[in-house]
């Protein structure tokens, strides 16, 4: 796989949920392409440094990646809009399915992106890459990252999130990689292996990965999470899997 050290990050807004022109973070390698597309759909914390490295890694590794900042609605630096979204509850699934697509909109219209395009997220953001890849139509592939709530409690079913993410697996048209810590409690071993299970069960085409030693939000080196070995073996597999289904 060839990696790209020449690459182009800029701030942009794209028109999203409800046509609101929301902020965003765009990385690419430099160069005509055209490159496969990735939208990254970010953490719980938010739309945070981590999440701009993230963004440039994947550009780095061939992809034009967009990554949108879900709280952006939300007052203040994002910092602030972080803390105000989490405190109400997170933002609905519908406003991050219209986020997500302007997301992709954006990359379209790019000559840059080859109109292949793939999701990936973490934390929160994994359980809304399987929401939004059984409600987009176009979708070419999507990795999980340790996604929590895939299949909720019924106290975990909230107005912002009134379907359980795994009622829209039966949906999902393209290949799923899935990348979880064996030592995270959300979620934890159990639930990752029922949702293979009902994977499994309705014929859908994906793969797991599953790491000892690590936990939740094992990729982010600025966190005690952090996990150098198995972070970089799957950072690896993602690689490989969105070149294989996007290129």
């Amino acid at each position: 796989m060839a990696y790209y050290r020449s690459l182009e990050a800029d701030a942009v807004q794209i028109a999203g949920y409800g046509g609101f022109r929301g902020d965003a973070y765009y990385a690419r390698p430099k160069g005509e392409g055209p490159f496969p597309g990735v939208v990254l759909i970010h953490h719980a914390p938010g739309w945070d440094d981590w999440i701009m490295e993230a963004t440039r890694k994947l550009a780095h590794a061939g992809f034009a990646c967009i990554a949108p900042n879900l709280y952006c609605r939300e007052p203040g630096e994002p910092d602030d809009q972080a803390a105000s979204a989490r405190a109400g509850g997170g933002v609905t699934d519908d406003s991050v399915i219209g986020d997500v697509e302007g997301a992709m909109n954006f990359l379209r219209e790019r000559r840059t992106c080859n109109d292949r395009i793939g999701l990936i997220g973490f934390c929160s953001g994994g359980r809304h890459t399987i929401v939004c890849a059984g409600r987009i139509k176009g979708v070419g592939a999507i990795v999980d990252c340790w996604g929590g709530r895939v299949i909720p409690t019924k106290e975990e079913m909230t107005a912002q999130r009134p379907v359980a993410a795994i009622d829209y697996v039966k949906d999902i048209d393209c290949p799923i990689l899935g990348i979880f810590g064996n030592d995270d409690k959300n979620p934890d071993v159990a639930q990752v292996n029922r949702t293979e299970e009902i994977l499994k069960s309705l014929g859908k085409t994906y793969t797991f990965h599953r790491y000892d030693g690590a936990g939740h939000g094992f990729f982010a080196a600025d966190r005690p999470a952090y996990r150098a070995e198995q972070a970089t073996d799957a950072c690896k597999k993602v690689f490989g899997f969105f070149h294989k289904h996007l290129d």
